[in-house]
């Protein structure tokens, strides 16, 4: 995962900005979905996949962090 997509889901729980976590978890799985679909080609994309889903666990701790459920 990188450090990035910690500090951004760290500037949005300090402003308490929910929407945009929200937001940001949904473009990650949509991202991660569309590898998955395209997977079937000689590209080898396991590891950008679970590349998205440790940024989603991150972005999710986030939501935690602001309060109430985080699974959508």
């Amino acid at each position: 995962m990188s450090e990035a997509i910690a500090l951004i889901v760290d500037g949005y729980v300090s402003l308490k900005d929910r929407q945009a976590l929200e937001d940001l978890r949904e473009h990650r799985q949509r991202l991660r979905e569309q590898l998955r679909l395209k997977q079937t080609g000689p590209f080898d994309c396991s590891q950008s996949i679970r590349l998205y889903d440790a940024e989603v666990a991150v972005i999710e701790t986030g939501l935690q962090r602001l309060g109430g459920s985080a699974l959508a």
